[in-house]
Protein backbone atom coordinates (compact mmCIF):
# COMPACT_ATOMS: atom_id res chain seq x y z
CA UNK A 1 0.00 0.00 0.00
CA UNK A 2 2.80 2.17 0.59
CA UNK A 3 4.45 1.88 -2.43
CA UNK A 4 1.30 2.60 -4.15
CA UNK A 5 1.19 5.72 -2.18
CA UNK A 6 4.82 6.95 -3.10
CA UNK A 7 4.02 5.37 -7.11
CA UNK A 8 1.00 8.22 -7.16
CA UNK A 9 3.06 10.64 -5.19
CA UNK A 10 6.01 10.55 -7.78
CA UNK A 11 3.55 10.21 -10.95
CA UNK A 12 1.98 13.97 -9.69
CA UNK A 13 5.57 15.65 -9.40
CA UNK A 14 6.25 13.91 -12.95
CA UNK A 15 3.04 14.72 -14.60
CA UNK A 16 3.43 18.33 -14.48
CA UNK A 17 7.37 18.13 -14.68
CA UNK A 18 8.13 15.85 -17.52
CA UNK A 19 11.80 16.91 -17.71
CA UNK A 20 11.88 15.00 -14.15
CA UNK A 21 12.50 11.89 -15.89
CA UNK A 22 15.70 13.26 -17.01
CA UNK A 23 16.62 13.14 -13.12
CA UNK A 24 15.75 10.05 -13.34
CA UNK A 25 17.21 8.25 -16.69
CA UNK A 26 20.84 10.02 -15.89
CA UNK A 27 20.98 9.28 -12.35
CA UNK A 28 24.32 8.19 -11.14
CA UNK A 29 22.96 5.00 -9.47
CA UNK A 30 22.14 4.35 -12.98
CA UNK A 31 25.22 4.76 -14.64
CA UNK A 32 27.02 2.76 -11.98
CA UNK A 33 24.46 0.31 -12.35
CA UNK A 34 25.91 -0.35 -16.04
CA UNK A 35 29.46 0.56 -15.08
CA UNK A 36 29.14 -2.70 -12.98
CA UNK A 37 26.96 -5.08 -15.20
CA UNK A 38 28.81 -4.23 -18.67
CA UNK A 39 32.69 -3.27 -17.89
CA UNK A 40 33.11 -5.03 -14.38
CA UNK A 41 33.99 -1.55 -12.86
CA UNK A 42 32.71 -1.56 -9.36
CA UNK A 43 34.77 0.78 -7.79
CA UNK A 44 35.60 2.72 -10.88
CA UNK A 45 38.49 2.99 -13.03
CA UNK A 46 41.52 1.14 -11.91
CA UNK A 47 43.89 3.87 -10.59
CA UNK A 48 47.58 4.83 -10.78
CA UNK A 49 49.27 6.41 -8.17
CA UNK A 50 50.49 9.53 -9.49
CA UNK A 51 53.99 9.30 -7.82
CA UNK A 52 54.52 5.85 -9.87
CA UNK A 53 53.86 7.78 -12.58
CA UNK A 54 56.25 10.38 -11.44
CA UNK A 55 58.47 9.64 -9.30
CA UNK A 56 59.71 12.94 -7.89
CA UNK A 57 56.54 14.42 -8.96
CA UNK A 58 57.25 18.59 -9.04
CA UNK A 59 55.01 20.93 -11.05
CA UNK A 60 54.38 24.65 -10.71
CA UNK A 61 50.77 25.48 -11.63
CA UNK A 62 50.91 28.91 -13.09
CA UNK A 63 47.90 30.71 -13.73
CA UNK A 64 45.90 29.21 -11.50
CA UNK A 65 42.99 31.58 -10.59
CA UNK A 66 41.16 29.20 -7.49
CA UNK A 67 37.79 30.41 -8.69
CA UNK A 68 34.61 28.96 -9.82
CA UNK A 69 34.25 25.91 -12.26
CA UNK A 70 38.21 25.45 -12.41
CA UNK A 71 40.49 22.33 -11.77
CA UNK A 72 42.76 20.93 -9.10
CA UNK A 73 46.08 22.09 -9.16
CA UNK A 74 46.72 18.26 -9.34
CA UNK A 75 45.19 18.06 -12.80
CA UNK A 76 46.81 20.42 -13.95
CA UNK A 77 50.34 19.50 -12.89
CA UNK A 78 49.01 16.27 -14.73
CA UNK A 79 48.76 17.91 -17.50
CA UNK A 80 52.16 19.39 -17.57
CA UNK A 81 54.24 16.72 -16.55
CA UNK A 82 52.45 14.47 -18.95
CA UNK A 83 53.50 16.88 -22.06
CA UNK A 84 56.74 16.74 -21.05
CA UNK A 85 57.48 13.13 -20.18
CA UNK A 86 56.32 12.49 -23.33
CA UNK A 87 57.48 15.22 -25.38
CA UNK A 88 54.46 16.64 -26.55
CA UNK A 89 54.53 18.32 -29.52
CA UNK A 90 50.61 19.15 -30.66
CA UNK A 91 47.93 19.42 -27.75
CA UNK A 92 44.57 20.17 -28.18
CA UNK A 93 41.72 20.91 -25.26
CA UNK A 94 38.20 20.42 -25.59
CA UNK A 95 36.50 23.07 -23.49
CA UNK A 96 38.22 26.03 -22.85
CA UNK A 97 36.78 27.82 -19.74
CA UNK A 98 39.45 30.72 -18.66
CA UNK A 99 42.53 28.77 -19.86
CA UNK A 100 44.04 27.90 -17.02
CA UNK A 101 44.68 24.46 -18.26
CA UNK A 102 45.99 25.49 -22.09
CA UNK A 103 48.26 28.15 -20.43
CA UNK A 104 49.88 26.00 -17.99
CA UNK A 105 50.28 23.52 -20.78
CA UNK A 106 51.95 26.00 -23.06
CA UNK A 107 54.48 26.54 -21.33
CA UNK A 108 55.70 23.48 -22.20
CA UNK A 109 54.45 22.54 -25.56
CA UNK A 110 55.03 24.16 -28.79
CA UNK A 111 51.97 23.78 -30.87
CA UNK A 112 48.14 23.68 -28.69
CA UNK A 113 44.78 24.65 -29.57
CA UNK A 114 41.60 24.47 -27.37
CA UNK A 115 38.09 24.62 -29.01
CA UNK A 116 35.20 26.05 -26.81
CA UNK A 117 31.65 26.91 -27.78
CA UNK A 118 31.10 30.55 -29.93
CA UNK A 119 30.87 33.32 -27.30
CA UNK A 120 27.47 34.03 -28.95
CA UNK A 121 26.09 30.43 -27.70
CA UNK A 122 27.22 31.06 -24.64
CA UNK A 123 25.83 33.94 -24.22
CA UNK A 124 22.03 32.40 -25.24
CA UNK A 125 22.59 29.45 -23.10
CA UNK A 126 23.51 31.72 -20.24
CA UNK A 127 22.36 34.89 -20.98
CA UNK A 128 25.47 36.15 -18.41
CA UNK A 129 28.13 38.65 -20.12
CA UNK A 130 30.02 38.12 -17.55
CA UNK A 131 30.48 34.67 -17.59
CA UNK A 132 31.13 35.08 -21.43
CA UNK A 133 34.09 37.08 -20.94
CA UNK A 134 36.03 34.87 -18.47
CA UNK A 135 36.68 32.46 -21.35
CA UNK A 136 40.14 32.27 -22.39
CA UNK A 137 40.90 34.95 -20.00
CA UNK A 138 44.54 33.63 -19.46
CA UNK A 139 45.58 32.06 -22.60
CA UNK A 140 44.03 34.07 -25.03
CA UNK A 141 47.03 36.15 -26.15
CA UNK A 142 49.50 33.08 -26.11
CA UNK A 143 51.16 32.97 -29.28
CA UNK A 144 51.18 29.30 -29.20
CA UNK A 145 47.44 29.18 -28.45
CA UNK A 146 45.03 28.95 -31.68
CA UNK A 147 41.81 29.14 -29.99
CA UNK A 148 39.02 27.24 -32.14
CA UNK A 149 35.11 28.37 -31.92
CA UNK A 150 33.41 25.94 -32.53
CA UNK A 151 30.88 22.97 -30.90
CA UNK A 152 33.54 20.36 -31.12
CA UNK A 153 30.30 17.96 -31.45
CA UNK A 154 29.98 19.59 -35.25
CA UNK A 155 33.56 20.77 -35.66
CA UNK A 156 35.48 19.46 -38.96
CA UNK A 157 38.83 18.24 -36.69
CA UNK A 158 40.30 16.75 -39.87
CA UNK A 159 40.34 20.28 -40.90
CA UNK A 160 43.45 21.23 -38.92
CA UNK A 161 45.52 18.33 -40.58
CA UNK A 162 46.88 16.74 -37.04
CA UNK A 163 47.38 13.72 -35.11
CA UNK A 164 47.56 15.42 -31.78
CA UNK A 165 50.09 14.00 -29.40
CA UNK A 166 47.90 14.91 -26.24
CA UNK A 167 44.32 16.03 -25.62
CA UNK A 168 42.17 17.24 -22.98
CA UNK A 169 38.73 16.31 -23.12
CA UNK A 170 36.91 19.03 -20.32
CA UNK A 171 33.90 19.92 -22.43
CA UNK A 172 30.25 19.17 -21.42
CA UNK A 173 30.61 16.43 -19.03
CA UNK A 174 26.89 14.46 -19.77
CA UNK A 175 27.24 10.94 -20.61
CA UNK A 176 25.57 11.85 -24.69
CA UNK A 177 28.77 14.82 -25.07
CA UNK A 178 31.47 13.19 -23.72
CA UNK A 179 30.28 9.81 -25.36
CA UNK A 180 30.77 12.06 -28.50
CA UNK A 181 33.63 13.62 -27.76
CA UNK A 182 35.76 10.32 -26.97
CA UNK A 183 34.56 9.23 -30.21
CA UNK A 184 36.00 12.02 -31.89
CA UNK A 185 39.65 12.11 -30.53
CA UNK A 186 40.29 8.85 -31.24
CA UNK A 187 39.65 9.80 -34.89
CA UNK A 188 42.62 12.32 -34.46
CA UNK A 189 45.23 10.37 -32.78
CA UNK A 190 47.60 8.00 -32.98
CA UNK A 191 46.06 5.23 -30.43
CA UNK A 192 49.40 3.46 -30.07
CA UNK A 193 51.16 6.40 -28.65
CA UNK A 194 49.19 9.71 -27.81
CA UNK A 195 47.77 10.43 -24.51
CA UNK A 196 44.00 11.23 -24.13
CA UNK A 197 43.08 12.73 -20.66
CA UNK A 198 39.09 13.04 -19.51
CA UNK A 199 38.52 16.32 -16.94
CA UNK A 200 36.02 15.24 -14.26
CA UNK A 201 35.46 11.55 -14.36
CA UNK A 202 35.41 11.87 -10.32
CA UNK A 203 33.14 13.99 -8.59
CA UNK A 204 36.51 14.65 -5.56
CA UNK A 205 39.72 12.36 -6.00
CA UNK A 206 37.57 9.35 -4.04
CA UNK A 207 33.99 9.63 -5.69
CA UNK A 208 33.59 8.54 -9.46
CA UNK A 209 31.62 10.41 -11.06
CA UNK A 210 29.76 7.54 -13.10
CA UNK A 211 28.54 9.18 -15.90
CA UNK A 212 31.12 10.54 -17.17
CA UNK A 213 32.88 7.42 -16.65
CA UNK A 214 30.26 5.86 -18.94
CA UNK A 215 30.30 8.26 -21.64
CA UNK A 216 34.38 7.29 -21.97
CA UNK A 217 33.49 3.80 -21.71
CA UNK A 218 30.91 3.60 -24.50
CA UNK A 219 32.60 6.17 -26.50
CA UNK A 220 35.91 3.93 -26.42
CA UNK A 221 36.46 1.37 -28.91
CA UNK A 222 36.90 -1.59 -27.05
CA UNK A 223 40.01 -3.47 -27.27
CA UNK A 224 41.27 0.17 -25.84
CA UNK A 225 38.98 0.75 -22.81
CA UNK A 226 41.45 -1.91 -20.93
CA UNK A 227 43.98 1.07 -21.21
CA UNK A 228 41.82 3.78 -19.31
CA UNK A 229 42.96 5.01 -15.91
CA UNK A 230 41.95 7.15 -12.81
CA UNK A 231 45.28 9.24 -11.82
CA UNK A 232 45.49 9.13 -7.81
CA UNK A 233 44.87 12.70 -6.16
CA UNK A 234 43.48 14.07 -9.25
CA UNK A 235 40.22 14.01 -11.19
CA UNK A 236 41.18 12.92 -14.19
CA UNK A 237 41.28 9.49 -16.15
CA UNK A 238 44.25 9.00 -18.57
CA UNK A 239 43.78 6.55 -21.86
CA UNK A 240 48.01 5.78 -22.42
CA UNK A 241 47.51 2.76 -24.96
CA UNK A 242 49.59 -0.06 -22.77
CA UNK A 243 48.97 -1.41 -19.68
CA UNK A 244 49.58 0.86 -16.55
CA UNK A 245 50.44 -0.80 -13.30
CA UNK A 246 47.59 0.61 -11.24
CA UNK A 247 45.22 -0.40 -8.15
CA UNK A 248 41.64 -0.74 -7.19
CA UNK A 249 40.84 2.52 -5.67
CA UNK A 250 39.79 2.58 -2.39
CA UNK A 251 37.94 5.69 -0.49
CA UNK A 252 38.63 7.07 2.74
CA UNK A 253 41.62 4.98 3.17
CA UNK A 254 44.80 6.71 4.90
CA UNK A 255 47.15 8.75 3.10
CA UNK A 256 50.22 7.05 1.64
CA UNK A 257 51.85 10.37 0.10
CA UNK A 258 51.68 14.12 0.95
CA UNK A 259 51.97 17.77 -1.10
CA UNK A 260 53.81 21.05 -0.76
CA UNK A 261 51.88 23.89 -2.15
CA UNK A 262 53.08 27.51 -2.14
CA UNK A 263 50.65 30.08 -2.94
CA UNK A 264 51.86 33.44 -4.27
CA UNK A 265 49.06 35.47 -5.37
CA UNK A 266 49.29 38.87 -7.42
CA UNK A 267 47.52 41.57 -8.89
CA UNK A 268 46.79 41.34 -12.91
Amino acid sequence: MQKIKKLFQALALILPRPWLLNEIIHHSSVYRKRAIKEYNLEKGLPSIDILKLFPGFNETVDPFAILEGGSLPTDIALLKALAKKYSVKNYLEIGTWRGESVANVASVVENCYTVNLPDDTILDLTDDAKYVQSHRFFSEKMPNVKHIAANSHEFDFSSLNKIFDMVFIDGDHHYDAVKKDTETVFKIIDPGKSIIIWHDCMISPENVRWEVIMGIMDGCPSDKRKYIYHVSNTLCAVYFGREMEADILIPFKLPDKKFRIEIKGEKI
